[in-house]
């Protein structure tokens, strides 16, 4: 089987990539690229963990095929802060202990951006939605659910 040629954008950087047709953008991002914030905890697009953003839409990175990144853009965990500078979501993580073993965090944080991308005034109940495909199984889900809503906040604050 022949490898395919890949031209795509990867957190605002162009970049190429040879890979087997049958080959998830999740493997081609760790095993290829180094870009290994991105974790895989299921395989199967039950868990979360492997969340990206690719043309602006949440996807489980294990079930993409890295041929269908062609021409796309592709946003992963390390594009979330700004050099040493994390963002805001990263920070309230940090000061709300939303994290403990690290392998859900990635794909929480990928999520929790998209949806205060698109709604910096959810509820309660609509972040818990909107963060219903991430799966936890160290933290429960509370401290993840405040550390969003202070974002959001704080957000709102720096909007007025």
């Amino acid at each position: 089987m022949s490898k395919l040629h890949v031209t795509t954008t990867i957190n605002g950087e162009p970049t190429e990539f040879l890979c087997e047709p049958t080959q998830a953008v999740l493997d081609v991002l760790r095993d290829q690229l180094g870009l290994t914030g991105t974790k895989e905890g299921c395989g199967s697009g039950d868990c979360g963990a492997c969340t990206i953003m690719l043309d602006g839409r949440m996807v489980c990175s294990c079930l993409v095929l890295g041929a269908e990144a062609e021409g796309k853009k592709i946003e992963t965990i390390e594009g979330m802060a700004q050099g040493d500078h994390l963002h805001a979501l990263q920070k309230k993580f940090i000061e709300f202990a939303a994290l403990q073993c690290g392998i859900c965090t990635p794909g929480f944080l990928m999520a929790s951006r998209a949806l205060l991308e698109r709604n910096n005034n959810p509820t309660e109940t609509e972040v818990r939605y909107w963060l219903a495909g991430n799966l936890c199984r160290c933290t429960g889900y509370d401290k993840i659910v405040r550390a969003v809503m202070e974002v959001a906040a704080d957000m709102r604050g720096a909007a007025r």
